[in-house]
């Protein structure tokens, strides 16, 4: 989780949404990372584990991730929720909860339903307070800057 906190301050410095992500292999070894860049690269999908997950496939040469371990900083979204069921990976670590907009048991499960032909293990609440201070200070700090005009 570490890692991941570190991908997710470095989101700060593009003015994305602070959440980090890394893949992790069966060694233990970092085989991709992620942080959002949705403003940075202007890409509604670029968030933090899909750009995580791209980098992991193309570090091992296929799209399966069939032994990686996901670690994220907040709970993914629908779109990453799928992301992580269609790469096949086992095993999702999370630090913060997402009660307006996860899908790896808050919102929803799409992780862990049975109707896919992929589940995945959650673990969730792995360094919470760290993930979620560093997202709450990002949204405090937006709301209390002045919008522009029109």
């Amino acid at each position: 989780m570490a890692e991941a906190l570190v991908e997710a301050r470095a989101a700060l410095l593009t003015g994305d949404v602070p959440v980090g992500a890394v893949v992790v292999g069966p060694g233990g070894e970092v085989l991709g990372r992620g942080r959002n860049r949705r403003e940075a690269d202007g890409d509604p999908t670029a968030h933090a584990e899909v750009v995580a997950l791209r980098e992991a496939a193309r570090a091992v040469g296929e799209w399966r991730l069939e032994r990686c371990t996901l670690v994220v900083t907040l709970e993914p979204c629908l779109m990453c929720a799928g992301a992580v069921v269609a790469a096949r990976v086992p095993r999702l670590v999370l630090g913060a909860w997402d009660p307006k907009a996860g899908a790896c048991g808050s919102q929803w499960d799409v992780v862990r339903d049975r109707r896919l032909h992929h589940r995945v293990e959650v673990v969730g609440g792995v360094r919470e307070e760290e993930s979620a201070a560093v997202l709450r200070a990002f949204f405090a700090e937006h709301r209390a800057a002045p919008t522009s005009p029109p």
